[in-house]
């Protein structure tokens, strides 16, 4: 994603252009009838979502309309309905995004409405989902699908390498990758997504990184991250990854008797990508935790929450279609319609759930798994990561010289 200006600044300018545009826009929760909710679902879950609210509907007379927003132009549809103060009642927000909004004032305070509900209240949830959603002791969301990232690997060509097992620790897995590699030219051990934000963050706090400080101070120069980062760039330097990206395909990539990358590390997203697209792999691919490093296996906790719209004009409305969408029947509808993670923990224990290898090893992970930092600067923060993180790569920057600067950078961004 672009880097982000900041709210204030882009809301005046948005709050210009409305001018230029009718007040009932497709997006308005004031362009539908009075009695019926406006929801923003986000990207491909939208369809599903459509089918969810009837049950609700049925069950309370209210009328839901899901309005699908893609991915790439939440952020910024975001903003708009700020600066107008007129957008949805119910909004679908990623976990990252949620200091950013909070910090604008766009989500209501549900903190009372969360603890008297049965279906919303923080047990309920996997605590790191939790997290997400509570600022400065206040609540602003309710946990609504959770995500983690494990290590895909191939066993058959692992096995040839002389693991039967997927690599425990960074040891095994960086010796494990160096001998996939000697496969042959093109071959290589992993791939190192050079787009992932999260990444760094993630082997950082692997190796005991804090990555900021409890007073606001970014840890990106000191020896826990620092090293983290060399670990990472040791994939490189011994030709176990690519420097960079190669525009492959990840699927088939993965795939064929001698795959281009026979591990790599991703989210629940990619186990319905491969038994759907890859069949031809059932009974040579599998999944694991992520090898621990010196501190842990810490693993990235991502997903949705949904929220409030401070200015819809049907809270009470919203927050109960909110508490119906959180009851565990619902959560583990929505798992088979889309395959994300429940975050209501009593939805994992139905039959299905727990007779499936793969969703036992994410629900492993998930009890070894944090947010991001809960920041509003969180990516741009992470696009800053990324910059340096390519000059480590590809072009050989010291890596010492290389988070020196970035923890620099970084000062300047966490003091906005």
């Amino acid at each position: 994603m672009k880097k982000k200006f900041s709210i204030a600044v882009l809301a005046v300018a948005l709050v210009s252009s409305l001018f230029l545009t009718a007040c009932g826009s497709s997006g308005d929760s004031k362009g539908s009838s009075d009695d019926e909710l406006v929801f923003w679902a986000m990207g491909d879950e939208a369809s599903a979502t459509k089918e969810l609210v009837k049950g609700f509907t049925e069950e309370t007379g209210i009328k839901v309309k899901v309005q699908a927003i893609p991915w790439d132009n939440a952020h910024d549809k975001m903003l708009t309905a700020i600066a107008s103060k007129s957008g949805p009642d119910v909004v679908q927000v990623g976990t990252t995004n949620m200091a950013e909004f909070v910090e604008a004032g766009a989500l209501e305070d549900i903190s009372k409405e969360v603890k008297d509900s049965d279906n919303m209240k923080p047990e309920n949830f996997y605590d790191g989902a939790v997290e997400t959603t509570q600022f400065d002791g206040k609540t602003y969301g309710v946990p609504w699908y959770t995500e983690t990232r494990v290590l895909f690997y191939r066993t058959d060509i692992l096995k040839e390498a002389g693991y039967d097992h997927a690599p425990a620790t960074w040891d095994e897995f960086h010796d494990a990758a160096v001998k996939l590699s000697k496969r042959g030219d093109d071959k290589y051990g992993f791939v190192i997504d050079p787009n992932e934000l999260s990444l760094g963050f993630m082997f950082g706090r692997q190796n005991g990184s804090e990555l900021i400080s409890k007073d606001g101070k970014p840890l990106f120069d000191q020896k826990e991250f620092v090293d983290a980062i060399k670990y990472l760039d040791s994939f490189i330097t011994d030709g176990a990854a690519p420097k960079q990206d190669l525009g492959l395909d990840l699927t088939q990539a993965f795939s064929g008797d001698d795959p281009t990358f026979p591990m790599f590390i991703s989210g629940p997203w990619m186990v319905n990508t491969l038994q759907t697209t890859a069949p031809d792999l059932d009974g040579k691919w599998a999944i694991a935790e992520l090898p621990k490093g010196s501190a842990n296996n810490t693993s990235v906790l991502g997903g949705s929450n949904l929220s409030v719209f401070k200015y819809s004009d049907h809270k009470e409305d919203a927050l109960k279609l909110i508490d119906y969408l959180s009851g565990k029947d619902v959560q583990k509808e929505y798992l088979d319609k889309t395959k994300n993670l429940p975050a209501n923990v009593e939805a994992w224990d139905y039959k299905e759930i727990k007779d499936d290898p793969n969703y036992q090893v994410f629900q492993k992970q998930l009890e070894a798994s944090e947010p991001m930092p809960l920041i509003p600067q969180y990516e741009e923060l992470g696009e800053t990561y990324k910059k340096y993180w390519e000059q480590i790569s590809v072009n050989g920057e010291d890596v010492d010289k290389a988070m020196k600067e970035f923890n620099q950078e970084a000062e300047t961004i966490l003091s906005k």
